[in-house]
């Protein structure tokens, strides 16, 4: 049984994070991992109920975020813990980073706040690895608009984005030991190929 990871895949809304996951996951069941891919808000009955909530209706930043980390208190007890446990390497688009980043930075809730909760919730649990996908927002902003129509999010302006990539900045500064920032503005064979560099250190 291979050893069990938890990945994290993070960036505003526009980074090519997702595309870059399913890829991962592929590697890495190459390499005789067992993969759990994941998402947040989301990845639960419960918890993709508690997304479109929060994607699709009007409500303050602490509303949100208290949305957010329910969605993920039952993600980690029905998916995350489980799939750890069994010994898999979970790669899930977001986790409690992007929660600092919109709600934090973004939206402007004090991240003091959003401290407890994490504690709260997760009781210690964090990524063994997270890549952080750092695009420019007016880039971010195109790509968007070329794949999808916008949610709540989405449709932000790009001084809400700045706010969102500066919260990531802090979290990364933070926890450097887990970071991997991957630069998301090259085109996708570039990318890749530092997304796989960083898969190594799990293997």
């Amino acid at each position: 049984m291979s050893r069990a990871r938890f990945v994290t895949f993070e960036g505003i809304d526009g980074a090519g994070k997702s595309t870059h996951l399913s890829a991962a996951a592929e590697w890495l069941r190459e390499r005789g991992h067992t993969v759990t891919q994941t998402r947040e808000p989301g990845g639960t009955e419960l918890a993709e109920a508690l997304r479109d909530l929060v994607l699709g209706r009007d409500m303050d930043a602490l509303t949100e975020a208290l949305l957010v980390f329910a969605a993920r208190r039952d993600h980690l007890q029905r998916v995350i813990e489980p799939a750890l446990a069994a010994g898999h390497t979970v790669l899930c688009d977001r986790f409690t980073d992007a929660t600092f980043a919109y709600q934090g930075g973004g939206r402007g809730l004090d991240t003091h706040v959003l401290g407890v909760l994490e504690q709260w919730v997760q009781q210690g649990r964090q990524p063994d690895l997270t890549l952080w996908f750092d695009v420019p927002p007016e880039l971010a902003a195109r790509r968007r608009a070329q794949a999808r129509a916008a949610d709540r999010f989405e449709g932000e302006d790009v001084r809400f984005f700045e706010r969102v990539a500066a919260g990531y900045r802090d979290r990364m500064a933070g926890a450097a030991w887990r970071f991997a920032r991957i630069d998301g503005a090259r085109d996708v064979a570039a990318v890749r190929a530092d997304v796989l560099a960083a898969m190594e250190r799990l293997c």
